[in-house]
C-alpha cells in the first residue's frame, strides 16, 4: 500500500490541479484521531489545525464516527424537499437552541461559500436593494458572488472582475488605532466606523440603495484580526438605522471556536443573517444560511434550492458533534486552553524577536511573524518556521495579506499538556531558523 501511496504522491502535480494540490504543507497522511495526524512517514504529528477550524471535537470522534455509520445504514442521499428524513429536522431544531437570538431558520448547504451565497441571495430578495457592504482583509470564499465581498488578498479577485454591486470599507485593526496614550480605542473606532460610512454614503452609494453589511466577526483567513466589542456594537446600530441587514460569516468563528456557540455571542451582537459551516459537521461537508423564521418566509418557493446540501449522513455527524461540544464541555475548554496558550505565547515572544502580535479569542489564535528591524510582516521567514515546525512534529497553517501569521486553531478537546508540548516544536522551530538566518548574514 505505500509504494502505491509514494507512486500517487508522486504524481499529485499532474493529478490534481494546482491551485489546490501546491497548499502548504501537503503532508501525506494515512490516519487521524484526537488532535493527531499519522503520517505516510511513520510519524505522529500533533494537529493545531483541526482541517482548518474544522474538526473542533477532534479527528474522528467516536460519537461522530458511529453516528455516520449509524445514518448510512439508513440513507445516504436525500435530497430536502423532495423526500424529507428526520436528521435534517433534528438537526435544526437543535441549532436553534444555540444560535443568537431568533436566528432558528436553516438553508442547509455544503460549504461555507455556499452559505455566503445563500446570506447574500436572501438579503438582497427581501430588501429588494443590490449592494451590499463588506470590509477590507475579510474572506467571504471564492465563488463569483462569495469573491466579490472577499478583499483578504487581491489574487482571489485576479482576472475574474467579481459583481460590482459591492462596496468596501476598512475593518477594525487596533494594531492601527494611533498610538497616543490619549486616545480611547473603543471611542476611535466607534468613530471612524461612523464616518467611513459617511463617506461611503455620500460619495459612491445611498444607504437606500444598501441590502446587508457582510463581515467576519474575527477576520480569519485575513490574519486573525480581532475588532473591539464596542465597534461591532456600533456597526449593528448603524444597519438598524438604515434598515440594513447584518449578515455574520462565522464559518471559521463558529461552533465554539472563540469559547461560545458563534463569535456573534462573544461580541454580545445579533446579526440578521449567519453564515455557519466549517465545525458544523467534523469534516463532512455541511453548512447552513441562518435566519429567522419572519426573514426566511420572504424568500418564496424555488428562489434558492440545492441538490446535496443537509446530506442525511452530514446531518446526523453535525447532531453528534453538537453532542460532544455539549458533554465534553469544549467551549469551556477552548475559553481556558486558549488563555492558557496566550500566555505561553507571550512568554515565547520575549524569547524570539521574530514574533510580533499576538492575538486571539478562544482557539483561533494568530501569531505574526515579522522582521525584527523593521517589525514589517515577514511571510517567506513564516513558511520555513512552518516546515521546521512540521519536522519537530507539529502542524500549523498560515493566514494574513502577505501570508505573516501563523495560525494556531487545535481542536477545542486540545489539553494543557498538548498546548505545551506543541509551543515547545514552535519554540525550537523558530530557534533553529535564527541559527540559520545568522549562519547565513
Amino acid at each position: 500500500m505505500s509504494n502505491d501511496w509514494n507512486h500517487l504522491f508522486n504524481r499529485m502535480p499532474e493529478l490534481l490541479a494546482p491551485t489546490m494540490a501546491k497548499d502548504h504543507p501537503n503532508l501525506p497522511v494515512i490516519k487521524e484521531e484526537g488532535c493527531y495526524y499519522y503520517g505516510l512517514d511513520g510519524k505522529q504529528y500533533l494537529d493545531f489545525t483541526s482541517g482548518i477550524a474544522t474538526t473542533n471535537v477532534g479527528h474522528r470522534h467516536p460519537k461522530v464516527v458511529q453516528a455516520i455509520k449509524d445514518g448510512a445504514d439508513q440513507l445516504l442521499h436525500g435530497p430536502s424537499g423532495v423526500i424529507m428524513y428526520e436528521s435534517i429536522l433534528r438537526l435544526a431544531d437543535e441549532l436553534g437552541k444555540v444560535t443568537p437570538g431568533n436566528l432558528d431558520c436553516f438553508f442547509f448547504g455544503n460549504s461555507g461559500t455556499e452559505a455566503i451565497e445563500g446570506a447574500l441571495k436572501l438579503a438582497r430578495h427581501v430588501t429588494k436593494r443590490p449592494y451590499v457592504v463588506s470590509f477590507l482583509g475579510c474572506f467571504h470564499g471564492r465563488s463569483m458572488g462569495a469573491l466579490s465581498v472577499t478583499t483578504s488578498k487581491s489574487k482571489y479577485r485576479q482576472f475574474q472582475q467579481p459583481s460590482g454591486l459591492t462596496y468596501q470599507i476598512p475593518y477594525a485593526n487596533p494594531k492601527e488605532c494611533p498610538e497616543n496614550v490619549d486616545v480611547d480605542v473603543d471611542a476611535y473606532f466607534e468613530d471612524k466606523l461612523e464616518k467611513d460610512f459617511n463617506t461611503l454614503f455620500k460619495h459612491q452609494v445611498t444607504p437606500e440603495e444598501v441590502a446587508a453589511v457582510i463581515l467576519e466577526p474575527v477576520l480569519g483567513e485575513g490574519g486573525y484580526i480581532i475588532p473591539p466589542k464596542s465597534w461591532m456594537k456600533k456597526l449593528r446600530e448603524i444597519c438598524d438605522r438604515h434598515g440594513i441587514l447584518l449578515i455574520f460569516d462565522e464559518v471559521q468563528t463558529g461552533f465554539g471556536r472563540t469559547g461560545e456557540w458563534f463569535a456573534a455571542q462573544t461580541f454580545d451582537v445579533v446579526p440578521d443573517i449567519m453564515a455557519i459551516a466549517k465545525g458544523i459537521a467534523s469534516g463532512i461537508p455541511l453548512s447552513a444560511t441562518v435566519a429567522s423564521q419572519e426573514l426566511m418566509k420572504k424568500w418564496p418557493l424555488g428562489t434558492h434550492s440545492t441538490t446535496f446540501g443537509g446530506n442525511p449522513i452530514g446531518c446526523s455527524a453535525a447532531l453528534a458533534t453538537l453532542e460532544v461540544l455539549q458533554e465534553e464541555n469544549l467551549l469551556e475548554n477552548a475559553k481556558e486552553m486558549g488563555a492558557y496558550a496566550l500566555k505561553q505565547l507571550e512568554l515565547l515572544k520575549e524569547k524570539h524577536s521574530l514574533i510580533g502580535d499576538i492575538r486571539g479569542v478562544g482557539l483561533m489564535i494568530g501569531i505574526e511573524i515579522v522582521h525584527p528591524e523593521t517589525g514589517e510582516p515577514n511571510g517567506d521567514a513564516l513558511f520555513e518556521i512552518l516546515d521546521l515546525a512540521l519536522e519537530q512534529g507539529v502542524l500549523f497553517y498560515f493566514c494574513g495579506n502577505a501570508s505573516e501569521v501563523i495560525r494556531m486553531v487545535p481542536p477545542l478537546s486540545v489539553t494543557k499538556e498538548q498546548i505545551d508540548e506543541g509551543l515547545a516544536m514552535l519554540d525550537q522551530a523558530i530557534h533553529l531558523y535564527e541559527q540559520k538566518v545568522a549562519i547565513n548574514v
